[in-house]
């Protein structure tokens, strides 16, 4: 990278020397798997924490310490103060567990395929080129960029570096008012339904405009910083599946129904819901319903299951129906992984262990230390 002072690859080749599953533990049967799990967890005892993000399934969080969203889970990893961290999650979090964990905890993601499409959306690299772009067409005004937390750690040390912050779904209102205290317009990514969504909430809506990286002719830096707030043009594969149609669809067959969706969801969807806001959020608000309601999930489809099965007394929709499908990165953390890297543990080997070099974690902490602030 041109601006920054480390260097950085693209995502796909950061962590290449990550292992595939050994061929014995693939046809592992659920009660033979529930059985060597609970027996490696209880033989390494406080050394080990396993985190199962809200997007998980049911065999990975039954057997998780924590479960929550990837920043929750990354604050329990490094309260926990385990010698080992295994993160039932995507590439970013464990990341970002490795970033605020000691030195001495390692993090482990048991899946090398667990890679989050939409942080692959904006790669350090390409967010480099067009920061140079953007910057150089606004010389007299000052720029501050906002990575969302679901972005690999060398675009929020990219972020400390230029000034910027990392926000989550719950506070990017928050980090878009420290950013226009600090300069003059901001870079939002990679989501830009967050982006929007922000924006609107804020009454901001008429300063916004999208930057796409995958269109060479179709952006001109020159016109895109006439604006305010300037997007990203990435999004969530799981809630960029949610339309209006399914909200208008769900009232139709079931008026007595409340919707309750996540900001990442297009800015229709998020209008014709009842309740809007992050997993936590979202389990806050199933939680607390009283006995009889009834509440359509929009968001990854695990969540909507786990929340039914907890809340027996609350009925739980998915949304969208069938169409509602898994989140595809999440759904690499299969339960056989989990198995194996527990036991290679206990004999003493750690396996697919996620380390953000040292100049990128300092950087992608001060990011993550300004969203603490606002």
């Amino acid at each position: 990278m041109e601006s920054a002072q480390f260097e950085t690859n693209l995502s796909l080749f950061k962590y290449d020397n990550l292992e595939q599953l050994p061929p014995a533990y693939r046809d592992l049967d659920e009660d033979e798997r529930t059985e060597r799990i609970t027996a490696a967890k209880d033989e390494l005892g406080d050394d080990v924490v396993v985190l199962g993000h809200n997007y998980q399934r049911r065999e990975i969080v039954e057997h998780a310490d924590f479960v929550g969203d990837s920043y929750q889970l990354s604050k329990e990893a490094a309260n926990a103060d385990a010698d080992y961290v295994i993160f039932g999650g995507v590439t970013f979090m464990a990341e970002s567990a490795d970033i605020i964990t000691d030195a001495d905890q390692s993090v482990i993601l048991p899946s090398m395929e667990a890679s989050c499409p939409m942080a692959g959306m904006a790669e350090a690299l390409q967010v480099d080129t067009a920061w140079a772009e953007i910057t150089g067409a606004a010389p007299d005004d000052t720029i501050v960029p906002i990575t969302y937390m679901n972005s690999y750690a060398d675009l929020k040390a990219f972020c400390a570096e230029q000034g910027g912050l990392v926000c989550t779904s719950s506070n990017a209102h928050e980090a878009f008012e420290y950013a226009f205290e600090k300069g003059d317009k901001v870079l939002f990514l990679p989501d830009k339904h967050l982006g929007e969504n922000t924006a609107h909430r804020l009454d901001m809506a008429d300063e916004i405009v999208e930057w796409d990286p995958w269109d060479p002719e179709g952006k001109d830096a020159e016109v895109v910083v006439e604006n305010d707030i300037i997007l990203w043009d990435g999004y969530c594969q799981v809630h960029e599946r949610f339309r209006k149609a399914h909200v208008e669809d769900l009232r139709a067959r079931r008026p007595d129904a409340n919707v309750v969706v996540h900001p990442e969801c297009r800015r229709e969807v998020v209008e014709a819901a009842d309740v809007v806001g992050s997993t936590a959020t979202i389990t806050e608000t199933v939680e607390t319903a009283d006995p009889g309601e009834t509440w359509a999930i929009g968001t990854e489809i695990h969540l909507a299951n786990h929340l039914d099965r907890w809340n027996p007394e609350v009925e739980v929709l998915p949304l969208c129906g069938d169409a509602c499908m898994d989140c595809n990165a999440m759904r690499q953390i299969d339960p056989n992984y989990l198995t194996w890297v527990l036991e290679e543990l206990v004999e003493g080997r750690e396996r697919n262990v996620i380390e953000v070099a040292p100049a990128e974690a300092e950087l992608a902490q001060v990011a993550l230390d300004r969203m603490l602030e606002v």
